[in-house]
């Protein structure tokens, strides 16, 4: 049986993880007090760091997902899935680190047409 889908989902989850670290971490970071007198340059840079790591495993999941390279998605199946991990990856970090930012029903709706989209994409 071919894994590479389920490799390729794994990769993408690890990845918008730490996608959502590198793009708002910083802002929970200031939250705390942490990088508050941080200059922008080295919020950047600590991002730029963690953004490192989000490569690291998008990169390989593109490769191992795509059509081209022997896995099962076409380029426009694996970016629509990349955008529902990502905002689903994101809603989960979000929630658990700013509990200040509550989901609304139109968020949800927001996510159901994405979701919707991906059955879209997969029509053939």
């Amino acid at each position: 049986m071919n894994m590479k889908w389920i490799w390729t989902i794994l990769l993408l989850i690890v990845s918008n993880f730490f996608m959502t670290l590198a793009w708002y971490g910083h802002l929970k970071l200031q939250d705390m007090k942490i990088s508050s007198d941080w200059p922008l340059i080295l919020v950047i840079l600590f991002s730029w760091g963690i953004a490192f790591f989000e490569y690291c495993f998008q990169v390989p999941a593109n490769r191992i997902g795509f059509q081209g390279n022997g896995g099962p998605y076409t380029l426009v199946q694996l970016k629509v899935i990349q955008e529902v991990v990502s905002l689903t990856v994101f809603t989960i970090v979000a929630t658990l680190l700013f509990k200040g930012q509550p989901l609304q029903w139109n968020h949800f709706v927001a996510f159901g047409l994405l979701v919707l989209a991906v059955f879209f994409a997969f029509i053939r």
